[in-house]
C-alpha cells in the first residue's frame, strides 16, 4: 500500500512531466515510488537515485541556465529523490546548489553533500565554513574528504563538527580505479559513514573489493561516473535499444546502465550529473521498477562492448 507522501510523490511528479511534456519514452511511469536503501550506520532511508553537479552547475547565479536546473531540482524532488552531491572544487555548484533549494524552498526533502579538498586544519574548517554559507543551511547532510586530501586530518575535523551537529554523516572519496586500492586503506583505518568512487558497466573494479567490504562492514557508498563521463552513451546512441530491456522496467540506454549499477546491492545511492530536465526523469526512471539478474547484468555488458 502506498503511504501518503508517496501519493504526493506521484502526483507532483506527474505534473511536472506534463509540464515537460512527452520528452522521456516511458515517462507516464515515473509516478511510480522510487527505490529506497538504507543508510548502514543509522538505518535512514535514502533515494538510490541522487544527482552529481560537476560541471553542470557552474555558472553564474543570473545566468539563463538556472531555469533548467530549477526544472531538474523540481523532477528530482518531485520524483521522490533527495540526495545531492557537490563540492567546492565544482566551481560555482555549491553556491548554484544552495541557491536553487531556496528558491525551490527545497531545503527540508533533499540531503546536501559536499566535500572539503584543503590541507591543514584551518584551510579545512575555513573552506567547509564556505560550504555552509553558499549552500545556505545551518546543517550539512554530509561533508567528504575529496579525493583523500590531507584525510586523516580532515577527518578528524569532520568529526568534531559531526559530534557538534553540524554535519550529519562523514565520508570520503575519489573517482578513479587506480585509488580504490588507497579508499580501501583508509576506510579499515578509519570510521565513515561513506564512501563515494566510480562504478559503471566499463570501470567495475568496484566489484572485486571495495564493494564486498562496503557491504560487510556497514558502510553507505554514492556511485560517481555512472556513464563514463558520457563515454558509454555515445557508443550507443545510433543503436536501437534491445528488446530485453522491456524484461527490467528500462525504457533507455541511460537507465540500463543505472539499473546495471543498482542491481548491485551495496550500492546506496548512484549520482548521475544532469543540467537537463528529460535526463533527470530519465534518471528517476532507473530508480524505479525490476532490477537486472545476472544473466541480464551480462547482457547490459554485452550491449556496451
Amino acid at each position: 500500500m502506498q503511504t501518503r507522501r508517496q501519493l504526493l510523490h506521484r502526483t507532483a511528479l506527474l505534473a511536472a512531466i506534463t509540464a515537460l511534456g512527452s520528452l522521456v519514452p516511458g515517462a507516464a511511469k515515473a509516478a511510480e515510488p522510487l527505490r529506497l536503501r538504507k543508510i548502514p550506520s543509522t538505518g535512514e532511508w535514502l533515494p538510490v537515485i541522487g544527482l552529481g553537479t560537476s560541471r553542470t552547475h557552474d555558472i553564474p547565479l543570473d545566468d539563463a541556465e538556472m531555469q533548467d536546473l530549477l526544472k531538474v531540482l523540481r523532477v528530482f524532488v518531485e520524483g521522490g529523490a533527495s540526495l545531492i552531491d557537490t563540492a567546492p572544487s565544482y566551481g560555482n555548484a555549491d553556491r548554484v546548489v544552495g541557491e536553487l533549494v531556496q528558491r525551490q524552498r527545497a531545503r527540508a526533502q533533499v540531503f546536501l553533500a559536499t566535500k572539503v579538498s584543503a590541507t591543514g586544519r584551518e584551510r579545512g574548517l575555513e573552506q567547509i565554513e564556505d560550504s555552509f554559507e553558499a549552500l545556505q543551511t545551518d546543517v550539512i547532510d554530509l561533508i567528504q574528504v575529496h579525493n583523500l586530501q590531507d584525510t586523516r586530518t580532515q577527518l578528524g575535523l569532520l568529526r568534531e563538527l559531526k559530534e557538534q551537529g553540524r554535519i550529519r554523516y562523514i565520508g570520503v572519496t575519489h573517482y578513479v580505479e587506480s585509488a580504490h586500492d588507497r579508499l580501501l586503506e583508509v576506510l579499515k583505518q578509519e570510521p565513515v559513514d561513506f564512501v563515494q568512487f566510480n562504478y559503471s558497466v566499463s570501470e567495475r573494479n568496484a566489484e572485486k573489493r571495495l564493494l564486498p567490504y562496503c557491504a560487510d562492514n556497514g558502510i553507505a557508498t554514492l556511485i560517481n561516473r555512472p556513464f563514463t563521463r558520457g563515454s558509454l552513451l555515445s557508443r550507443v546512441k545510433d543503436t536501437p535499444l534491445p528488446a530485453w530491456a522491456g524484461e527490467i522496467d528500462a525504457s533507455s540506454w541511460a537507465q540500463l546502465l543505472l539499473k546495471f549499477i543498482l542491481a548491485e546491492p551495496a550500492v546506496t545511492t548512484v549520482i548521475p550529473a544532469t543540467s537537463n530536465p528529460r535526463y533527470m526523469v530519465d534518471n528517476v526512471l532507473a530508480g524505479q521498477g525490476r532490477l537486472p539478474d545476472e544473466r541480464q547484468r551480462r547482457l547490459i555488458v554485452e550491449a556496451f562492448r
